[in-house]
């Protein structure tokens, strides 16, 4: 069975990226963590989760189509960090759902890498299931 731990990380894609910095920064007390600049990615750290900003124009923002607004989306994908990871467990659940070609990837998450699945909502929004994270791991993989 499925049981949610908590959120690990929101993606938001954003146009005005030290605008979005210093917003979270100075007004919600959130601080930078990690950034990978070849992707347009910085990640704050926001209590026990993570709060990463993907410029629009960068490697990653440009896959979610256009910017935040009328036509295009803000939010990339919702994760949610899951309880116990029986990755066999979880698949055979998602499956019984209607849900098919799944796979584990290895991502980066609030707590370091460890696995992750990708799913979408019925209405299509991108959701991400995340497991432990890997012992002995640092942030750079």
């Amino acid at each position: 069975m499925i049981r949610l731990a908590a959120i690990d990380h929101v993606v938001l894609r954003v146009r005005d990226m030290d605008r979005m910095i210093r917003f979270y920064g100075d007004v919600l007390g959130a601080h930078e963590e990690r950034r990978i600049e070849e992707l347009g990615l910085v990640q704050l750290r926001a209590g026990a989760s993570l709060l990463d900003l993907v410029d629009v124009n960068g490697a990653l923002g440009r896959q979610g189509g256009a910017a935040p607004g009328a036509g295009g989306r803000n939010l990339d994908h919702l994760c949610f960090r899951l309880e116990e990871w029986d990755e066999a467990a979880i698949i055979r659940q998602l499956g019984e759902h209607g849900l098919t070609g799944i796979e584990v990837g290895r991502r980066y998450g609030a707590q370091g890498f460890g696995p992750s699945i990708y799913i979408s909502d019925p209405e299509g929004n991108q959701l991400e299931l995340k497991g432990p994270p890997e012992a002995g791991v640092d942030e750079n993989g």
